[in-house]
């Protein structure tokens, strides 16, 4: 066999193990279950949500006045 037939072979062995290895990776990962989903970025919501989300406020730190 002359060198360049030796190096398709090779080359193709190579394609052929790294295919395999990526399907079972994906079986790996797919195996694992149903996603979750992603947590909300707090940052892009509106302050009225926020802020009965966060701890309430005491009045007097709400209006200072000058």
């Amino acid at each position: 066999m002359d060198r360049s037939k030796i190096v398709a072979i090779v080359t193709g062995a190579i394609a052929l193990l790294l295919s395999i290895a990526y399907l079972a990776l994906v079986q790996f990962l797919d195996f694992r279950g149903e996603m979750l989903p992603a947590p909300t970025d707090l940052s892009l919501q509106p302050l009225s949500q926020i802020s009965a989300l966060s701890t309430p406020v005491p009045e007097s730190l709400l209006f200072l006045e000058q």
